[in-house]
Parts: C-alpha cells; sequence; structure tokens
C-alpha cells in the first residue's frame, strides 16, 4: 500500500501518495524521466490533482507523485498542537528519504503548499532541483480572510443538519474558487467534504486552520511568526534553485502583489529573479478549474524543459535518515536562531515545529475544546456511507432562497423598479465582498489574540436563552408595568 508510516515516541503520522507509475508506487519509476512531486491545494487531497495526471505533457514526460498532507486526504496522524508548515516539510523530507526519491522539481498549490516547499528549499536544498509556485499568499493572512476563516470553521464543525453542512460547504466553495454558479464543481466539492472531513473528524479540519491563524508577535523579538509565514530573508537566501512563480490575476485570497514581492526576494545560484506568469482573468484555485490547471500545466513543462535533465535512479542515501534529520535540525537551529532546537530528538518530526510555547498552549486547548462531544455530532452520509443527496438537489421552497442572479422569490416588480430607482438617483457603491483598502490589511497580533480566545469559547450552543418558570399569570403579574414619566406601575389585576 502507498503509506509511509512515521512513528515515534511523540507523534504518528503515516502518509499516503500517489503516483503516476503503472504499478502506483516508487519502485516502478522510469529512472531516464525527472520526478515531479505534487502537492495538492487547502482543504484537498492528491484525488484533486486529476487534471496534471492525466495531462499528457506531464504524464509522459515525468514520473509524478503526489502525497497526502498529514491532516487531509488518507493520511492520518495524531492530533498536535505543534503542528506548523516546518512539521508539513520535515513530513516530505522523510517521504522523499524513506521511499529513496531523487532530487526533484516541486509543484506546490495555494498557501500550505507553498509555504511547505519553502521551507524544504530552505533546510532539504539536496532534495530540490526547482520550485514551481502557484498563488502565493501573502506573509500574514488577511483580516477579512481570517476572519471568514473562524466564521467558516464555527459552521463546519458544528453543523446539526444537512442544510447547515451544505451552507458551510457552499461558502468554502464560493471562498476558495469565486464560483457562485458552477453546479457541478459545487456538487463535487461538497460531497467530497461530506465524505473526506464530516463534523465526527472536525479535529482535522481544526488542526489545520490552526496553523493559518495563530500569529504570535513576541518570539526572537526581530521578527513576526506568523506559523505559515513568513520567512526571513536568512531562510529566503538559502532557496538558490530556480523559482516559478505562476498566479492568478483575481485572486483575492493571494493578491498579486505578494507574488510580485517574493519574486523581489528570491534569488538562484545565478543571481537571477524567479520568472512571474500571470493568468490573466482567473481568480483562484488554479489546481481544480479545467482553464487554469491547463495553464499551469503549459507553463511548467516550458519552465522544466529548460532546465537540466535528471535521472530518477533510486540510490541509497550516503547518510541514514537520523544524521540527516540531526542534521536539519541544526540548519533550522541557525537559520531561526534558537540554539534548542538542534538539541532536539531527532526521531520526532515535531522537533522541527517552531510553535511558540503560549500558541502551543493556545492549540492544545482548542483541540481539547473542539473535541469535547465529537462523538455525538452531525454526520451527512446516509447509512451506505455516501452523501445523501447533491447539492445542486436541495428543495429551494424557502422565500429567501435566490436564484444564480441573487433575486429572491419575494422579489417583485414594484420591488425591483424601486431599487433600480433609488440607485439611479444615489452614487456609485461597492460591490459586496470587493477588495477594499481594509482589505488588504494583514493580520496581527491582537486579532489572532482575539479569534484564539473566540474560538475556544463559542459553539452553537453558547447562545444565552433566557428561561421563564411558572404560571403565566404569576410571571405577567410580577414582571409587567406600565412606564410613565420613568415610574413603574403595576397592572391591575382587572386586566390579567
Amino acid at each position: 500500500m502507498p503509506y509511509i508510516d512515521i512513528p515515534s515516541r511523540d507523534d504518528y503520522v503515516s502518509i499516503w501518495y500517489i503516483t503516476n507509475s503503472g504499478y502506483g508506487n516508487v519502485g516502478s519509476f522510469d529512472p531516464d524521466k525527472p520526478t515531479v512531486v505534487i502537492l495538492h491545494p487547502l482543504f484537498l487531497d492528491s484525488s484533486w490533482l486529476i487534471k496534471h495526471f492525466d495531462d499528457p505533457r506531464l504524464s509522459s514526460e515525468y514520473n509524478l507523485i503526489a502525497p497526502d498532507q498529514r491532516t487531509m486526504g488518507r493520511s492520518r496522524c495524531r492530533p498536535s498542537p505543534l503542528h506548523d508548515c516546518y512539521v508539513d516539510a520535515a513530513d516530505l523530507a522523510a517521504v522523499m528519504q524513506t521511499l529513496l526519491l531523487p532530487a526533484s522539481h516541486f509543484l506546490a498549490f495555494e498557501c500550505m503548499a507553498v509555504n511547505c516547499v519553502l521551507r524544504l528549499a530552505a533546510v532539504w536544498p539536496e532534495f530540490v532541483l526547482s520550485l514551481t509556485l502557484c498563488n502565493v499568499p501573502p506573509p500574514t493572512e488577511l483580516k477579512w480572510v481570517f476572519n471568514a476563516y473562524d466564521e467558516l470553521l464555527q459552521l463546519w464543525c458544528y453543523a446539526a443538519d444537512l442544510d447547515s453542512f451544505e451552507y458551510a460547504g457552499n461558502e468554502v466553495v464560493t471562498f476558495m474558487t469565486g464560483e457562485t454558479d458552477n453546479t457541478d464543481l459545487q456538487d463535487d466539492l461538497i460531497a467530497y467534504w461530506e465524505v473526506a472531513t464530516p463534523p465526527g473528524k472536525r479535529l482535522r479540519i481544526v488542526e489545520l486552520v490552526n496553523i493559518m491563524m495563530n500569529f504570535d508577535g513576541g518570539y526572537l523579538m526581530s521578527w513576526n511568526v506568523y506559523q505559515r509565514t513568513p520567512l526571513t530573508a536568512k531562510e529566503l537566501a538559502q532557496i538558490r534553485c530556480p523559482v516559478l512563480i505562476i498566479q492568478n490575476e483575481h485572486s483575492p485570497v493571494a493578491p498579486l502583489v505578494h507574488a510580485e514581492a517574493l519574486r523581489d526576494s528570491l534569488r538562484d545560484a545565478t543571481g537571477q529573479e524567479p520568472r512571474l506568469y500571470v493568468i490573466k482573468g482567473a481568480k483562484a484555485c488554479m489546481s481544480i478549474i479545467p482553464e487554469s490547471a491547463s495553464l499551469v500545466n503549459r507553463v511548467l513543462t516550458k519552465f522544466l524543459h529548460q532546465l537540466p535533465r535528471a535521472r530518477s535512479d533510486l540510490v541509497f542515501p550516503s547518510i541514514s535518515l537520523f544524521e540527516r534529520t540531526k542534521k536539519a535540525l541544526q540548519t533550522l537551529s541557525e537559520l531561526v536562531g534558537d540554539p534548542s532546537i538542534a538539541r532536539r530528538d531527532p526521531r520526532s518530526l515535531l522537533s522541527f515545529s517552531c510553535v511558540t510555547p503560549e500558541v502551543a498552549k493556545s492549540q492544545l486547548e482548542s483541540l481539547k475544546f473542539y473535541a469535547n462531544d465529537i462523538e455525538k455530532t452531525y454526520c451527512p452520509l446516509g447509512r451506505d456511507g455516501r452523501p445523501i443527496r447533491k447539492y445542486s438537489e436541495r428543495k429551494q421552497s424557502h422565500w429567501f432562497h435566490g436564484d444564480i442572479r441573487g433575486i429572491s422569490h419575494v422579489d417583485t416588480d414594484e420591488l425591483l423598479a424601486a431599487q433600480r430607482k433609488f440607485r439611479s438617483g444615489s452614487p456609485e457603491r461597492p460591490v459586496a465582498g470587493a477588495l477594499t483598502a481594509n482589505g488588504t490589511d494583514l493580520v496581527t497580533e491582537a486579532v489572532a489574540q482575539d479569534g484564539r480566545m473566540r474560538r475556544t469559547t463559542y459553539n452553537i450552543s453558547s447562545v444565552e436563552k433566557q428561561v421563564i418558570k411558572g404560571s403565566m399569570s404569576k410571571v405577567v403579574t410580577q414582571s409587567a408595568a406600565l412606564k410613565v414619566g420613568g415610574q413603574g406601575f403595576p397592572l391591575p389585576k382587572s386586566i390579567l
């Protein structure tokens, strides 16, 4: 089976991977072809990379392998408050060493994968021939994205029925892809989440979102550590391989300006800056949109053809996994300026965590909080373990359900005419959800701390409810009063 088990004293992770080889494993790779490692986008797994595995421009010219991140897909792990992007990079390095993979080209989609491979190239440079980064994220989350993650986490984890879960799933679809009328994509994504990450598996989502939302500004004093970003200038200087950046022109969660900033911060071994290719008119999630995925494959193959062609011979490393991990810990300690990292246990991948004690404590409290009553959560699947229905098959009989134009059943010709008249007589207003000046603000330490406190104290049942006990006449007699001139007068018994 294509699993890599990495047990240790304080951690356990089993990484699932897929390949394009005839037998589904690395042993049947063609040694004459270079190897390309593809990392899936956020909230998805390697099964959503089919548009790259089925493209002959890649599958016929390269050996392809795609691992699932430890909290997604078929991979399994023990929930840990120490999980960050350096731990993800250590997972990837352990997979490559265990499978005896040679130096490879990397194709990474969206924020988690991009930050993982950047750290891999900084600490394990011998594994990386080139990097192709798709939709480079900002150095820290945008405030509106941070708030959206916070709200969607509650909707997702505490869904009480099928409609609630589908509503949360549809919000995530819109948030990820920018698509509002692609019913086939909505059906496929929501059905996948119903099977892979229902409320009963919410700890996987909580651990993943924790990486992006927990920020601590006091670590090492000289720079702000946000668990998934940013990398320091010293860390970026370690990345000396050729880099290609592919960015959507209108991605609201990954604005183009941040890709340009990363391009200006990197240099390869010859001193050249990365190449930046912009997909005109595209919004987000280029790996699952057919047109964007095809463009990525075309640009990637042209980029790789310009590089020296490498082989994929499986050769045993000159040093053991234990010694290489120990050396990587020493490198990481020098990069982040923390000598204690070099003294950690090389047998545990959690030793690469750069999470501060304060953030680790907060994440542990968050995991414990969401673990409460997890066995009582709603399951959106039928008895056969499959989704009950497609999202597009739901009934929309209520008055506030709108069509694809946003018009609900309550709208009439008179109301629409009144709205048109009001808009014609008023100045232009910004479109809801459009980026304004405040829409590009980054998360600060205070915002992240407030979010951590809110996530561990709020749930769907924490709304205050007033309970009235006793007979109706007794309650009315005691509480009802007429306010006259600021004075309260009891109601006469004749009207009770």
